[in-house]
């Protein structure tokens, strides 16, 4: 117990002395630290998104083969101009041209098919005619033979003739009906003779519609081995020679890549996921090409697709930038380094971003409480008195990389930040001199 109370009477005022003198060392070391500061001002201020493109043409057009063949002739080569309609090529034509020329005998015979069918009818409807004749004839044969026997009947009934000239004329009345019943199944059978060949003219006129379609297919065919430009433009490239063999299968091949106007051109530029929200349409752009690097083209950006491009887990979308090309400069495939005008400040309030950054030794929070969204307050430190530095919380805006535009009134114009910690002014040679901050290199 004694040597408790000993240890608090020796221990106390140890301890209190030490935490006097450790702030009094802060203190002295933080008034002694000299800081460089620059000035809040007014200017303009551009946020930009800076991705990667390929310069296309805005309408490119492949030209293939929808027939399988031997290239005989090439009318058009790299950088010819061409016309819609103007022939660039020519698939050997003589099997395509055998073909028509079967589809075309086809057809004659099928003609011919339908006339022999016409002329049946007409045979069958002459049958018909004949058969209605005798099928009268034999009508009035079997009437004048029933009046016959019904005199010969009331004779006989009479007694004044004999039984065998009643059998005659029983019989002769017997073989009329016979007669008429055999000119009425001519005449039926004439009847389906002439509805046969009505069905030979439709069989016959079928077939003729099925050699004509062959025919307009293999016409179809042989017009499809002259290959023809599909719009005005000009050859950006060739993927033949002349004895090649293209195979029209699953898919049609490419013979020729036709861009339609290289003085309209378009770049489709990469934005990474992370920045595509402050793409919108009609926005400004810029870029440069490796092949005029002093060369700056400007855009406007004239769609957002949708579809996104995954590569190595990493997102990007493609956004369509359209540029004027009028002197040609500007060829498909080069490669675009693009920069996306967001958003623009006119004489609004900015500070380098290095006084964002900046936090005094004596602070002990972690490094996260500075690390918020543009929307959300920040803390500046400005020199206060006897050059403690004192916190602001400002709002921000937008940021070019270097600079952030201050939205809040809590900073003013003219104002000073700090931006770095120069040292204590003992050793640092009284070199705390504040001098203006170069632009620094800033996130993306």
């Amino acid at each position: 117990m004694k040597t408790k109370i000993i240890f608090l009477i020796l221990g106390v005022p140890l301890i209190a002395g030490a935490v006097y003198g450790y702030t009094n060392f802060t203190k002295d070391q933080t008034a002694n630290t000299e800081y460089r500061t620059v000035k809040a001002e007014r200017g303009s201020l551009s946020s930009q998104v800076t991705a990667n493109g390929t310069v296309n043409p805005v309408i490119n057009v492949l030209v293939g083969s929808q027939v399988s063949g031997m290239i005989q002739k090439l009318y058009a080569d790299y950088n010819t101009p061409v016309k819609k309609g103007q022939p660039i090529a020519q698939i050997d034509p003589a099997n395509f041209q055998a073909q028509v020329s079967q589809a075309l005998a086809k057809v004659q015979n099928g003609k011919a098919s339908i006339l022999t069918s016409e002329a049946g009818i007409a045979t069958a409807r002459s049958n018909v005619e004949a058969a209605k004749a005798n099928v009268s004839k034999a009508k009035v044969s079997a009437d004048d033979t029933r009046r016959s026997l019904d005199r010969f009947l009331e004779l006989f009934r009479r007694n004044l003739i004999s039984a065998s000239e009643k059998d005659t004329a029983q019989t002769a009345y017997d073989s009329a009906l016979a007669q008429l019943e055999a000119a009425q199944a001519q005449q039926k059978a004439s009847e389906a003779q002439l509805e046969s060949s009505r069905a030979g003219v439709i069989a016959a006129q079928a077939t003729l519609k099925q050699a004509e379609a062959e025919l307009e297919l293999a016409q179809v065919n042989l017009d499809h081995t002259r290959i023809t430009a599909p719009v005005n433009g000009i050859v950006v490239s060739r993927n033949v020679d002349v004895g090649q063999t293209v195979a029209a299968s699953l898919q049609a091949p490419t013979l020729f890549t036709i861009a339609q106007d290289l003085t309209e051109m378009q770049v489709e530029a990469n934005v990474s996921e992370a920045d595509i929200g402050k793409v919108a349409g009609g926005q400004d752009t810029r870029f440069t090409v490796d092949a005029y690097p002093q060369a700056v083209f400007r855009g406007k950006v004239t769609e957002i697709r949708n579809s996104p491009i995954t590569v190595s887990n990493v997102v990007t979308y493609v956004v369509v930038i359209r540029v004027k090309n009028p002197e040609l400069k500007l060829r498909p495939g080069m490669t675009a380094n693009v920069s996306i005008l967001t958003a623009h400040r006119e004489n609004t309030l900015k500070i380098p971003n290095a006084a964002l950054r900046f936090r005094p030794e004596f602070v002990k929070k972690e490094a996260a409480d500075q690390k918020k969204s543009s929307a959300a307050g920040y803390k500046v430190w400005v020199p206060g008195q006897q050059k403690m530095p004192v916190s602001v919380e400002i709002t921000t805006g937008i940021s070019d990389g270097a600079y952030t535009e201050v939205i809040s009134e809590n900073l003013k114009d003219g104002q000073e930040v700090i931006v770095e910690a120069m040292g204590n002014s003992a050793k640092s040679g009284g070199n705390s001199s504040r001098s203006s901050m170069p632009s620094l290199p800033g996130p993306r």
